[in-house]
């Protein structure tokens, strides 16, 4: 493999691409997009003191959701598209081997998606105005923002290689990423609701004069609940859950999340909590529930496991493409065109 074949070969890619009007226009609406969602997210953090923090979650999440929505566009024929207009086999006969070429469409679609995240660049800066915002955050949060715009730009590109046609392969790379984003929420809703226990509720009994019995506890069942504690790890490779979950929450002084990361985080953590015992206790008037903070602290982040299950999905569809896309071939499928 070759730098300077893998750079041409994207550049190449992201010739063609910006030759399109529509590229531009795509861009220019992502920005008008982002200037109304970064002004109405200033308006509903304005009541706080980190309105930074919470601005900034805002657009990093917007970034993600274009990517996931365009980036299958931009990527999901980038191999097969090129064998379709009989361009693929004119780079097959040059000194660029099938990694050079396998690299160089990656990397193109790397930097198409990456574009929209320079595109954003000046509202998340804009976003530090508001102050709040932790440079520990900032930092890992454009990274896991950058692996997941690597990891839907393998998706496609790989799809695009295994599958001959590219609106069939487009759409298979909108169903895997709508697997990813919707396909674990389902998942995760149905399989909560599906599977259901007894409750049993604990209460301090009275003893004859009316009394609260300190000493002892009763115990009754109680009625049927959604079991999401035994099925919240089906959100673990969802992208928004893999980027607010390895992004390091800020709190309150109350102990409640200040943006939209925290507050994604408090939800798929405060899902692995069993609802099985409810307990009250009228012997303590200071009883409290716990702090969005110690729900937090005392549940098991899952972002690792996520990522792992992405990186394996897009690695080994990109291995496969990598493998059909090898020269000479020995079987393709039926009506493949390579000249």
């Amino acid at each position: 493999m070759s730098i300077s074949h893998i750079t041409t070969i994207a550049r190449l890619e992201l010739t063609q691409r910006l030759r399109s009007v529509g590229w531009y226009v795509l861009l220019g609406v992502f920005g008008v997009i982002l200037l109304g969602v970064t002004a109405l997210a200033f308006a509903v953090y304005a009541w706080g003191d980190f309105v930074g923090a919470g601005v900034y979650s805002i657009v990093v999440n917007m970034v993600l959701l274009l990517v996931v929505l365009v980036s299958p566009t931009l990527s999901g024929n980038a191999i097969n598209g090129d064998r379709d207009a009989a361009t693929l086999a004119a780079i097959q006969v040059t000194a660029a081997t099938t990694g050079d070429i396998m690299l160089g469409k990656l990397l193109a679609a790397i930097a198409t998606g990456g574009a929209f995240l320079v595109v954003a660049l000046p509202f998340l800066a804009f976003s530090l105005i508001g102050g709040g915002a932790d440079a520990l955050v900032l930092l890992i949060s454009l990274l896991v923002l950058v692996v997941e715009i690597v990891i839907v730009a393998a998706i496609g590109v790989g799809l695009s290689g295994l599958i001959a046609r590219p609106l069939f392969s487009v759409a298979a790379t909108y169903l895997v990423v709508a697997g990813l984003v919707i396909g674990t929420l389902i998942a995760f809703t149905l399989g909560g609701l599906a599977v259901r226990s007894e409750t049993t509720s604990y209460t301090r009994p009275y003893d004859s004069m009316g009394n609260v019995d300190c000493e002892r506890w009763e115990s009754q069942p109680g009625y049927e609940v959604p079991r999401y504690d035994l099925v919240w790890w089906a959100l673990a490779a969802n992208p928004f859950v893999v980027l607010a979950d390895a992004t390091p929450t800020e709190y309150t002084a109350e102990g409640y999340p200040v943006d939209l990361f925290g507050q994604i985080k408090l939800g798929v953590r405060s899902a692995q909590l069993s609802p099985l015992e409810q307990r009250w206790d009228e012997c303590d008037p200071g009883m409290s529930f716990p702090t969005p903070r110690e729900t937090i602290d005392s549940t098991v982040p899952s972002w690792f496991v996520g990522l792992g299950v992405q990186l394996v999905l897009a690695g080994g569809l990109f291995a496969g493409a990598w493998a059909r896309t090898r020269t000479p071939a020995k079987r393709l499928p039926p009506g493949t065109r390579i000249a």
